[in-house]
């Protein structure tokens, strides 16, 4: 791995440096977020005095409980457009793009998708946004306005104070008279001035966040979401890499074996015509019939030990693994403790992980020495394969590791590979392997 050397940062660009807090002014993140907080008034007056008065009436439609039935399927409609709106909202003055928080319900019958508008907590959520919407908005416009209001009234307190009665400005219990005290003022105000813009936007943070709370989906939601999109991701590769071992199986077939069958069979044709005219030829082809015969047995063998070897199956990894160890040109120190046994899918995944990076070791590491390490910890199979090759393996480069990560991604299973230029290479995967 290359490290990147990086020139300490200035002042100015961290912490609250002279060209921060003057481009704070002019930011246009700073007036989208004014703009924000300040609509937050308008915005929440309009959502409190639509969502309240609909759920009033809903509720005051209970005895005649269809009406109530009806009367609130409306107020929910209602409240999805307004937070399609408020959604939309923050994502163009906050540059804040909230995923849609409600489940798809098609496919449902009406009863279950009625029962799951009701029931499910986003659709609550939406509403309490609606309906803290107006003195949400209230403190937001307000502390915004005072924000900049307060240091400009300050800043430019000398250009009209004389023109105050008694020549003085009085905030409450604070009297500033012209002279010294406006100047000091001016001066209160500028710095306040300045660091407005760093206010606003903790300001808009925080209303960001209680916006994002309410109009998004749930932490588990997002999670679950993120957690389809990766078996989605990976249930394609692994439907990709099979369809490529089909392929490369049906060409070994096609290419090796197919073959070796067909000399066979070509070989015991002529030996047959020659057998009464020439026996010695025809014995000579009968050995070159033979040993295609042997080859093929050995070409079809190592076939099938690729897809899924009997070894795996009759007497598990640790014997599977000892095979696969042997067979290594690199020396390989091997120590497997899977008790009890897992489950025969993921038995197949350890194995194609072990057997394939020992491959990769042999054939582009470099390395003189192996170590694999098998073990059931808990619930989860552990597999740790180090070569003291080259290093520099990466799987995002589309090699055979990529192939490997998404066979473990398929089941559920973690995987990392560290791997820094000089070696060592350390690939660690975890597969589950529930009893």
């Amino acid at each position: 791995m290359t490290a990147v050397a990086s020139s300490p940062p200035t002042t100015s660009a961290t912490g609250f440096g002279p060209g921060r807090v003057l481009g704070g002014l002019v930011a246009p993140r700073t007036w989208k977020a004014t703009a924000h907080l300040l609509a937050d008034l308008p915005a929440g007056a309009v959502t409190f005095s639509i969502i309240l008065p609909a759920l009033i009436v809903s509720a005051a439609l209970v005895p005649l409980f269809p009406l109530a039935v009806i009367a609130m399927i409306v107020t929910l409609a209602i409240s999805r457009v307004l937070g399609r709106l408020e959604r939309l909202r923050a994502w163009i003055l906050l540059d804040l793009d909230i995923a849609f928080p409600h489940t798809d319900l098609r496919g449902l019958s009406w009863w279950r998708r009625l029962w799951t508008r009701f029931t499910r907590p986003s659709t609550w959520k939406e509403v309490g946004h609606h309906l803290l919407g107006l003195p949400v908005g209230v403190l937001n416009f307000s502390l915004a306005l005072a924000t900049w209001c307060v240091p400009l009234t300050l800043l430019t307190l000398p250009l009209y104070v004389r023109a105050l009665p008694h020549d003085r400005a009085d905030f409450w219990f604070i009297r500033i008279a012209a002279g010294h005290q406006a100047l000091l003022a001016a001066v209160i105000g500028g710095v306040g001035t300045l660091f407005a813009p760093f206010v606003i936007r903790l300001l808009a943070a925080v209303d960001a966040r209680r916006t994002r709370w309410f109009l998004g989906p749930s932490r588990r939601h997002e999670h679950l979401q993120a957690r389809v999109e990766v078996l989605e991701t990976s249930r394609t590769r692994v439907v990709d890499a099979a369809e490529a071992e089909r392929r490369r199986i049906e060409r070994d077939l096609h290419d090796g074996a197919q073959q070796r069958l067909v000399a066979l069979a070509m070989d015991l044709g002529m030996a047959r015509e020659k057998l009464a005219s020439d026996p010695d030829k025809a014995r000579e082809l009968l050995d070159d019939a033979h040993a295609e015969a042997k080859q093929a047995l050995v070409e079809l063998r190592n076939l099938a030990r690729g897809i899924h070897p009997a070894v795996l199956t009759d007497r598990g990894l640790d014997a599977a693994l000892s095979s696969v160890a042997a067979r290594s040109p690199v020396p390989v120190d091997l120590r497997v403790d899977v008790g009890p046994r897992p489950g025969t899918n993921v038995e197949s995944v350890a194995y194609f992980v072990v057997s394939e990076s020992l491959t990769n070791v042999a054939k582009h590491s470099g390395a003189t020495r192996a170590s694999v390490q098998v073990a059931r910890r808990g619930n989860r199979l552990v597999i740790e394969v180090t070569d003291d090759g080259r290093g520099g393996a990466d799987p995002d480069l589309g090699t055979g590791l990529a192939g490997l990560r998404d066979r473990v991604l398929g089941v559920d299973g973690w995987f990392h590979v560290t791997s820094p230029v000089g070696g060592p290479t350390t690939l660690f995967v975890e597969l589950p392997c529930a009893s």
